[in-house]
């Protein structure tokens, strides 16, 4: 477990205002919520590398807490800075880290974490990476086998390469001798994925045959942050799990015209035995029921004629008019050193910083723009916008 800082209780200030940043030791940082939690964020060294640490004191019962974190912790560089934002989030800046790495968010109580301490029965707090710049929602396509789900978003990735991509899936069981790890799955051990899912870090999971597949909110995110629009192909159960997560997508059902050209067109296949055949159709009986009444889908498309299913699905994802490109992410490199200042105005962090290699010393101040972040563990935390001002001249 660790433990507690080496000062007494005493040693804490004794009136600042809350979300108030003060360094201690060096490179720790604390920040205290309505003047009665203070979370103290400390680096610890692992291996080659720098991990950070979180630790709670808690004025009113005078115990220190050291709580489960959750999500990806950030590595850190040589100094980092925390301020508060609202009694749920602490904004984590890494220094020396350029502006695509250096902009993480300490969830302390928001829903996520209300729920999991509920589950876990103890103190949590839980990471999440800023992301400038936003993405599209992606796309959650269901159906019953058959129904030619595959071959529309084949059409889609054929048509728009560089706009969708596949999340890849994990599974417990063992790689085949064609797979490769990363690619066609994530090979997991069993352990470490019951475990991400009980932290909450799938979207949908299902055993079968006695192994465990899902995917992961990370694998989606991945996705995104190579600019491109996930696509999920799940069945109903595994996109009602997907509805129940904080992920925002488009639920989009493909339904046949009738549940006897569905058959036909199974049989038509002749690829699978009158068991495995009688299997699928009692599962796309369901499947159907599900899909056209639970008001799950956002949308209910009938494939009866291939080439007009497609077209109506490119109308709904308005890609109708010709080629088109995602919202790409912010591309711009702005480097944040271990020395900055921030402070918060609205819904705005300024950082400043002294400006590198100028004659005369000029002030650098970046503006990032929090009043459109979406998301938040155990993904990514979108729609960060930050703006560079003049350099100022110092007095």
């Amino acid at each position: 477990m660790g433990e507690a800082p080496a000062f007494f209780v005493d040693d804490l200030p004794g009136d600042y205002a809350n979300g108030h940043h003060l360094n201690w030791k060096g490179n720790e940082t604390a920040v205290t919520i309505d003047g009665n939690r203070t979370y103290f964020i400390d680096v610890t060294k692992n291996g080659d590398s720098s991990v950070v640490g979180i630790q709670v004191f808690d004025r009113s019962t005078g115990e220190w807490q050291i709580p489960t974190v959750l999500g990806t912790k950030p590595d850190l560089s040589k100094g980092h800075s925390a301020i508060l934002l609202d009694e749920e989030r602490i904004l984590f800046i890494k220094g020396d880290s350029t502006s695509d790495a250096c902009f993480w968010f300490l969830e302390v109580n928001t829903p996520f974490v209300k729920d999991q301490k509920i589950i876990l029965g103890t103190e949590v707090v839980a990471w999440s990476k800023g992301v400038i710049g936003e993405t599209e929602k992606p796309i959650i396509i269901s159906g019953p086998s058959g129904v030619g789900k595959g071959t529309l978003i084949s059409k889609l990735m054929e048509e728009f390469p560089s706009m969708f991509g596949f999340s890849v899936s994990h599974t417990t069981r063992a790689p085949r001798n064609h797979e490769k790890n990363g690619v066609h799955y994530h090979f997991a051990e069993r352990s470490v994925m019951e475990k991400d899912i009980e932290d909450g870090k799938f979207l949908e999971f299902a055993a079968v045959h006695g192994n465990l597949y899902g995917t992961s909110i990370e694998a989606v995110e991945v996705v995104a942050d190579k600019g491109k629009r996930c696509i999920l192909d799940i069945d109903v159960q595994g996109a009602r799990s997907v509805k129940a997560s904080s992920l925002e997508a488009v639920f989009i059902f493909i339904c046949p015209p009738s549940f006897e050209e569905l058959e036909q067109r199974l049989r038509a296949r002749g690829t699978e035995t009158e068991e495995q055949i009688q299997k699928r159709l009692q599962n796309a009986k369901l499947e159907l029921e599900q899909g056209n009444s639970s008001g799950l889908f956002n949308h209910i498309l009938v494939n009866d004629n291939l080439d007009v299913c497609y077209e109506n699905l490119k109308k709904l994802l308005d890609l109708d008019s010709g080629i088109k490109t995602t919202k790409k992410p912010f591309s711009e490199s702005i480097l944040v050193p271990v020395q900055h200042e921030t402070s918060k105005v609205e819904n705005k962090i300024m950082i400043t910083y002294a400006a590198r290699k100028q004659e005369n010393s000029a002030v650098n101040t970046l503006v990032l723009d929090l009043s459109s972040i979406k998301g938040g563990t155990p993904g990514r935390t979108r729609g960060l916008n930050i703006n560079v001002l003049e350099p100022s001249k110092m007095a």
